[in-house]
């Protein structure tokens, strides 16, 4: 396996463990804490909504990961575009840490209530409500918004000019990276409901792109032919051009 085989598989692997962790700690392990209003005053295991946070922690490990390995690469077809994926994707992993930290904090307060007999129950439910507000807007602005348009946008312009895979795959990121960005703006001026199935349809084609992209990374790496360009411009070297004397 040469580097460049090596830089796709490793690539491809990470972008795979962003589904597997990144769908789990969302729609599953988080649902308690999201879906019951009173999940700050109740009383039981918490380890679902830690062991979903850990996820996240991973996934922040995958994202930053994608940047990192394809920058070599993309910075040949063009280095401030692929710098900005990198940016892209380090203020995605930002918001994802914060909305981490916000659900943690929910235990706490969930924690020190059990512990504080007759505390104000009033007050602990504003409190975790406000930090679950906070975890459903870092999750719209950071993952649907500025992380798409990293991964979709970007990223698949990169790999639609480079010609590293195939141009139609590269298409999914460039159409459904904005598509998504926009449902996420409508929701956020109130144009349609965060759970609507036209926010649903928005979500499509940059989930196949991303998840096809992971898949034809690891079980085939980058086109030949797209690698062998890439080598090629990089080995060109600007003539100089003489100055005539007088």
């Amino acid at each position: 396996m040469d580097s460049t085989r090596r830089t796709s598989f490793i690539t491809g692997v990470l972008f795979i463990i962003t589904f597997v962790t990144s769908i789990p700690a969302a729609f599953v392990l988080y649902t308690p804490v999201l879906d019951d209003a009173n999940f700050i005053l109740g009383a039981g295991a918490d380890g679902g909504v830690a062991l979903g946070a850990f996820l996240e922690v991973l996934l922040i490990v995958a994202n930053v990961g994608t940047a990192v390995a394809l920058f070599p690469i993309l910075k040949r077809q063009n280095e401030p575009l692929a710098l900005g994926y990198v940016t892209a994707r380090l203020v995605e992993c930002t918001f994802i840490a914060i909305g981490i930290v916000s659900l943690l904090s929910v235990l706490t307060l969930r924690e020190d209530a059990a512990a504080a007999a007759g505390g104000d129950a009033g007050s602990l439910l504003t409190a975790g409500r406000s930090l679950v507000a906070l975890y459903d807007w870092t999750f719209l602005l950071g993952p649907g918004c500025i992380g798409v348009l990293g991964t979709g946008l970007i990223l698949g312009y990169l790999m639609y000019r480079s010609r590293l895979v195939p141009r139609g795959m590269a298409m999914l990121g460039i159409v459904g990276g904005p598509l998504l960005c926009a449902g996420s703006i409508a929701v956020l001026f109130g144009v349609i409901e965060p759970d609507s199935a036209l926010k649903s349809l928005t979500v499509a084609p940059e989930f196949v792109w991303e998840l096809s992209l992971g898949i034809y990374l690891t079980v085939k790496g980058f086109k030949a032919s797209g690698v062998q360009r890439l080598q090629a411009d990089s080995r060109v070297v600007p003539t100089a051009h003489a100055v005539p004397t007088p």
